[in-house]
Formats: C-alpha cells, sequence, structure tokens
C-alpha cells in the first residue's frame, strides 16, 4: 500500500525547484505526493511529474495566521501518513503537527521540537552542502551530489501559453533581470539593453510586477533603436506562463534568481550572472549553463577580495562584480 505523504514547500521559486530531487526520490519508493504550496510557487510543482496533487495554501509572507492553519489542518486530517517540513520556521511545522500527522520529517530550527517526530541537523551556514543535496537529504537517503532538478510542463499548457503571449518556440531570448534579494545580485540594466541589441532575435523580459519599471529600463533603449525587439512581460504574466516561455526559449540570461533554476530544470542553454552571492552554494545544475562570477577569474585584476559578501547591496558601493561583467563577455559566453 503506498505511502501518501505531504510535502510543505519552500516559499521562493528557486528553492522550491530545487526541491524537485527529493520529490523524485520520494515517489519512487513509492510515496504519493501531495505538496502544499503558496500559490506563487504552486506552479512549480504541478510541472514536477512525480507530484499526484497540489494543494495552495492561502497564506501570505509574514504572521503565523493561526486561525487559517489550523483550518488548513482540519481539512488535510486523515490524509496522511507522513509530512516532509521543507523550510526551516515554526509556522511551516504547523499544519502537520495540528493535522496529526503520525510521522513529521524536518531540520531542527525555530523551536519546532516538539512538532516534528524525526529532526536532521541543520548544518552552520558556512558548511551547509549545495541546497539541492540539503533538501535531498530529508529523504534519508545518501548519494545525493548527484540529484539535479527536472522540470517538465504539459506540451499542451506550453503551446497554450506561448499563443497567448504571442510567441513561436526558439524564436526569442529570455531576459530575467530581477533579484528578489537586492540589487547586489542584478547585472546593470544598461549591461542588459546593450547585449539585446547584439543578439539575433527579440527579447522577453520577464519578471514580477515590482520588477517591471526595471525591465523597462531595458526596453525602453532597446526599442527605441530596434522598435519592437523588446517586450516588457513582467507582472503581465502567470508563473505558468513565464515557465513555459522559459521552457521554449532559445536561451536565457539571468541573474542568481528563482528564473534562473527554472531554466537549469528544464536543460535549456543559459548564462547565468553571479555577484553577491556564489555558484558553490547555488550554481544552475544544467549542461547547457555557462556560469560568470569574477571571483574564480584569474585574470580579474585586482581581485574580488570582497566577494561573495550576500549582502543586498554592495557595502563598498561599486558593484565591481557585476559591473565589470561586460555585455560582449556574456554575448562570447551565449
Amino acid at each position: 500500500m503506498a505511502t501518501n505523504s505531504l510535502v510543505i514547500a519552500p516559499q521562493w521559486i528557486g528553492d522550491a525547484v530545487m526541491t524537485e530531487p527529493l520529490m523524485r526520490r520520494l515517489q519512487a519508493r513509492g510515496e504519493r505526493l501531495t505538496v502544499g504550496a503558496l500559490p506563487w510557487v504552486a506552479p512549480v510543482y504541478r510541472a514536477m511529474p512525480q507530484v499526484a496533487e497540489v494543494v495552495e495554501f492561502p497564506f501570505q509572507h509574514g504572521g503565523l495566521q493561526w486561525q487559517a492553519r489550523r483550518a488548513m489542518a482540519a481539512q488535510l486530517q486523515g490524509r496522511f501518513d507522513a509530512a516532509y517540513v521543507l523550510p526551516n520556521s515554526l509556522k511551516s511545522a504547523l499544519i502537520p503537527f495540528l493535522a496529526r500527522i503520525p510521522r513529521r520529517v524536518g531540520y531542527f530550527g525555530e523551536a519546532r521540537i516538539g512538532l516534528l517526530t524525526e529532526r536532521l541537523k541543520n548544518p552552520p551556514r558556512d558548511e551547509r552542502p549545495p541546497m539541492v543535496a540539503f533538501y535531498s537529504a530529508l529523504s534519508g537517503e545518501t548519494g545525493l551530489d548527484g540529484d539535479r532538478p527536472q522540470l517538465k510542463m504539459d506540451p499542451r499548457v506550453v503551446a497554450q501559453s506561448l499563443s497567448d503571449l504571442g510567441l513561436q518556440p526558439g524564436g526569442y531570448a529570455v531576459f530575467a533581470p530581477g533579484a528578489e534579494y537586492g540589487p547586489a545580485k542584478r547585472w546593470p540594466a544598461g549591461h542588459f539593453a546593450a547585449l539585446a541589441q547584439e543578439l539575433d532575435v527579440p527579447v522577453v523580459l520577464l519578471g514580477s510586477g515590482k520588477e517591471r519599471a526595471l525591465c523597462e529600463e531595458i526596453a525602453a533603449p532597446v526599442n527605441a533603436m530596434r522598435p519592437g525587439w523588446a517586450l516588457n512581460f513582467a507582472g503581465k504574466t502567470t508563473l505558468a506562463q513565464a515557465l513555459s516561455a522559459i521552457a521554449a526559449t532559445k536561451t536565457i540570461v539571468s541573474n542568481d534568481s528563482g528564473l534562473m533554476h527554472v531554466a537549469a530544470a528544464f536543460g535549456v542553454p543559459q548564462v547565468a550572472i553571479f555577484g553577491s552571492s556564489s555558484p558553490l552554494h547555488t550554481p544552475p545544475l544544467n549542461d547547457r549553463a555557462q556560469v560568470l562570477w569574477l571571483k574564480n577569474d584569474a585574470s580579474y585584476q585586482p581581485p574580488l577580495d570582497c566577494a561573495p559578501c550576500f549582502q543586498r547591496d554592495c557595502p563598498l558601493g561599486h558593484t565591481r562584480c557585476l559591473v565589470d561583467v561586460t555585455p560582449q563577455r556574456v554575448l562570447a559566453a551565449l
């Protein structure tokens, strides 16, 4: 008899993508998977064939939202044999506990000893393995180093999304110039615009509504020179449409962001530009990915002793780690 398991998903797109190998491991040993996810990451799990069901949680960022969690737990009670709690927060462990799921697995974190029945030691940040292996370890299995996320969209969904957006498969390049964490992870808008002028296909700009102005800063000078060459879809697509556009793109250029991990999981050609963060911890796990990071470039002088700083804004005020990655260098990588 199959084990019915509930997975409590992370709240960020990139993290959600990096949990896919865990889903694959659990499903392969006979567990039927239901993922509980916030609405803005739920489409990622619908692109994982191992997931039988996705339940969208009606919660917002921040706050305990106790009554809503109790109500959701009541709906789920009696359905599951096991739960895997992927975030480290107290509130993420509440639903499996309140739903009385007998086996509850997760990492130590935020005073939740009584909420979990099996707790893995949370390694110090400077000793933490790459995030994919960090999540896969919740399976209790070994040999995690080769785990690579894989996403697969329903071809009918992709075709409809491209039709809605007026795109042809392989007929455009995607730029994902945002990074939720902060400016120290964002390649300059002027560099993106200069790169777009050199490409042989139009550019589709993807991001959230908050990134629309940033994307317009790129699109405006491009379209002034080549009308219609840059399409600003930031804040105008559903996540399913954005995933479809990435799955069918000729290539994608991005910062270290959630959409970078999406592209890697689809296996599309990509260039990923790293600044304040490190590809040693969250690389795009894709044989067709080119990573540009000046920290490990011996020819770059003076060396970037400050990187990776993991800061939202450059503490030194120059953001050399991104500014000095030239559009010509990215074009060569493409």
